[in-house]
Parts: C-alpha cells; structure tokens; sequence
C-alpha cells in the first residue's frame, strides 16, 4: 500500500517510494499496489495509479478511509511511502493521511517503511513537531475536480453551500512508527540516518 506519488512523475525515473514496487515487478515477483486516493487533490487516484498502469503494475484504487480494513483484514504485506520532510532523529512529514496509515499498520502488524532520499532530510531540525505544516486553500476540500459525462473538465462544489473547511497539506509520523527508510545509501531504522550519512 502507498498514499500519494513518490513516483517518477514526482522525483524523476523510478520515484521513491515506487522504485522497490517496479524493481520487484521487473524481476517477476506477484506484486499487487493497493493505491490510496489521497484526498484531497487526488494525487494517488490522479497520478499513482497512471504511473503503476504505464509500468504494467496490478493495482488497485481505494479511498484513503478503507486503509484501516484492508490492513486490519491481512490484505497488506507492508506500507511504503514517501516524505516531503525528514528530520535528522528519523520523524517523517509527508501528505497528510500518513501518520493514520502507520497507526494503522503498527497496530495490525503490517511493516511501514519511507522513501528517503538524501535531499529530504533536514538536518537542523531533530523534532517533528518543528516542521511547518502549509495549510491550503479550503477550496481543495469542498470542491472536486473531475470530467463530466460529456467529457467536460469541472469544478464540483461536495458539501452544502457555507460550510467551512481547513485544508493541511501534511502530517508528522513520529519515528517510533516507522520500521525502516529506504534511502539511496541502504535501508537503514528510523532513528539511524545520521550513521547511514556519516553524520
């Protein structure tokens, strides 16, 4: 399972959290890539699953709330996703809809491992909790952008008129949730960055 692109249309080739799912395709291994939606611009439904098909990779679309039931149901092996942000002691920002996804596969046992590219960590910060996190326009969340019928692109309003919405971009996963980072060096735990870095 993944939430949102790390895939090569976000980085460039293979992607992050995507390079270990095309590696193992190409070598034949039975894989299957449940794809989160990725609410609410749509980044896992828009642009995971186009990558994934391009590449000829099974999967299959779900909405981000069916995490819980899939993982809780053994229908996930492991979790693999990208950051946006990565702080020196292993915390993880990433699109927000991550952090729930590891509680979740901590409590079913499910292993949850980020793609860390070495552009991605912040050495100066040690906490996640120092991270800004952006807050959107409100539109993202009220309104879906979709074609309709007639094959016409359109903004569709989804909730009543007046109804206020707040919009965060990401989350913070702490590193006690993540078992391990995939990164250009090796895979190393959450809190050894600084040894797989020499730092």
């Amino acid at each position: 399972m993944t939430h949102c692109n790390a895939g090569w249309l976000a980085t460039v080739d293979w992607g992050t959290a995507t390079a270990p799912v095309y590696l193992a395709h190409n070598q034949g291994l039975p894989i299957h890539v449940w794809v989160r939606e990725t609410r609410p611009r749509f980044q896992g439904a828009g642009l995971t699953a186009w990558e994934l098909g391009q590449h000829g990779v099974p999967h299959t679309l779900v909405s981000d709330s069916a995490a819980g039931y899939l993982l809780s149901r053994g229908k996930v092996d492991v979790v693999i996703v990208g950051t946006y942000r990565t702080t020196a002691a292993g915390d993880v920002a990433n699109k927000v809809g991550t952090y729930p996804l590891a509680l979740a596969a901590r409590d079913n046992g499910v292993p949850f491992y980020v793609a860390v590219p070495s552009t991605s960590v912040d050495w100066s910060i040690e906490d996640g909790a120092e991270i800004p996190i952006e807050e959107r326009d409100a539109d993202e969340v009220t309104r879906v952008w979709g074609v309709d019928g007639d094959g016409v692109e359109r903004w569709v309003r989804i909730v009543p008129e007046g109804t206020r919405a707040a919009n965060y971009a990401f989350d913070v996963t702490p590193r006690r949730l993540v078992t391990g980072m995939v990164t250009e060096r090796g895979v190393c735990g959450a809190g050894g960055l600084g040894g797989l870095f020499g730092r």
